[in-house]
């Protein structure tokens, strides 16, 4: 199994709307994936490591996929239509992580 986490960089003035990422732009990803999005997670971020400090990200998700091949044949097609999608909720430029996902409980 693999993890896409898409990040966004906590940086001061930068717009940020969690509802609309949470209520329509996943919705939006997962319907567009179809079955190569096994599920997903959305993060709002709290505080940073040390104590008083900001989140280092502002907003994440998690994709989890079978493969990075799944995961590219769904996105393949509807890529275009999902990154234009982005300004409605922020002006922040996504950070993207593959990662193969070696432990879950």
């Amino acid at each position: 199994m693999i993890k896409v986490s898409v990040m966004y960089p906590n940086n001061p003035g930068a717009r940020f709307d969690h509802e609309y990422y949470r209520d329509k732009h996943m919705p939006l990803v997962k319907a567009r994936l179809g079955d190569a999005c096994k599920y997903y997670t959305v993060d709002k971020g709290l505080a940073g490591g040390a104590p008083g400090t900001p989140a280092t990200y502002v907003g994440m998700c998690h994709i989890f996929c079978d493969s990075v091949e799944a995961f590219a044949a769904g996105m393949g097609k509807h890529a275009q239509e999902i990154m234009g999608d982005i300004p409605n909720y922020t002006d922040l430029q996504p950070v993207i992580q593959i990662s193969e996902v070696v432990v879950g409980y």
